[in-house]
């Protein structure tokens, strides 16, 4: 009896330490909250920090993505961003297909990013180039799951 339960313990062991983290599927469904977004561009880095006066949700379902940004601010209404489209999630491997955008030069184009989540903290990070809109730069962006 003492063989067959140190047997199922080491079992039980394997069987948690059986994937890599990194050799997971991601669960990116659902709503998350923007924290803050880096831009580095030629050398220069920008953050903007979401938990003042911009808010910015990203929604993911098995297939899409959308996001909704916006100023807090009633009187300004030149902020409002949204976009979306379809998207390939293979591990940590993280592919839009952006289908919806306010600007035409974007519309088409895929974006790779790799993605990372820690808790309830959801990281994206990938290089956002758009050579009509004469965009190349590298994006991290700190997301938090929104509570149901």
């Amino acid at each position: 009896m003492r063989n067959i339960l140190m047997l199922l313990a080491v079992l039980s062991l394997f069987s948690c330490a059986g994937k890599n983290e990194n050799d997971q599927e991601l669960n990116i469904q659902g709503t998350w909250q923007l924290l803050s977004a880096t831009t580095i561009e030629n050398g220069t880095s920008q953050t903007t920090d979401y938990s003042g006066k911009l808010k910015m949700i990203k929604m993911f379902n098995n297939t899409h993505f959308a996001f909704l940004k916006h100023s807090l601010d009633s009187k300004d209404t030149s902020s409002f961003d949204a976009g979306g489209g379809s998207f390939v999630l293979d591990k940590d491997d993280y592919t839009e297909h952006l289908e919806y955008y306010k600007n035409k030069d974007w519309e088409g184009k895929t974006f790779k990013f790799k993605l990372a989540i820690h808790k309830d903290t959801l990281i994206q990070k990938g290089i956002e180039k758009v050579e009509k809109a004469r965009v190349d730069r590298i994006i991290i962006e700190k997301y938090i799951k929104v509570k149901p």
